[in-house]
């Protein structure tokens, strides 16, 4: 598996695990206590509270390790500012306002 570095990059993995262990959102969801909402904003790269992941992870049978990232690669920069300026903030020193 690839290192993960973004958000998008962990819901991608764990929609892919789910996907491949043939796990139901409504399974993994009940078994973590937590609604399909929350993980469906997981698996879409979206911020969730750090006990809901560590939950959903767990009711997956899935774990976090830690290890040094290193250097991001010129791939994983481009990612991370192709993400922030889709949501409109990046790169907006006006404020969002028209001058």
């Amino acid at each position: 598996m690839d290192k993960i570095k973004l958000l998008s990059d962990l819901g991608t993995a764990i929609a892919r695990h789910r996907a491949d262990h043939k796990l139901s959102t409504v399974a993994v969801a009940g078994k973590a206590g937590r609604s399909r909402t929350v993980l469906h904003k997981l698996e879409h790269g979206q911020d969730v509270t750090v006990s809901s992941l560590l939950a959903i992870l767990a009711a997956m049978g899935l774990c976090i390790t830690l290890e040094k990232a290193g250097m991001p690669t010129l791939a994983d920069m481009q990612r991370r500012f192709a993400e922030e300026d889709g949501d409109g903030d990046a790169g907006d020193e006006s404020g969002g306002h028209a001058a």
